[in-house]
């Protein structure tokens, strides 16, 4: 298991959702993804799309501006 981090801070949605798909596609399962963005529209999106794509949406938070995923990858 690895930890790695994407930062989509900046980006609106679509591209948060977007980048970490795409990020994922070049990880193994088990391993562990941060995200952080700064669309408000992540912190609905992001835990949609990790459900309907099977990954485990370990903990989310929020500070000031700012979102934060902690995504465990199951099967690609």
């Amino acid at each position: 298991m690895s930890r790695h981090r994407l930062d989509t801070t900046g980006l609106l949605c679509p591209l948060p959702v977007i980048r970490t798909q795409e990020r994922i596609k070049d990880l193994e399962p088990g391993d562990i993804l941060e995200v952080l963005a700064s669309d408000p529209g992540a912190k609905h999106d992001i835990p949609s799309w990790c459900r309907v794509h099977g990954h485990v949406l370990l903990a989310t938070s929020a500070n000031d501006d700012q979102f934060q995923f902690r995504i465990e990858v199951r099967g690609r």
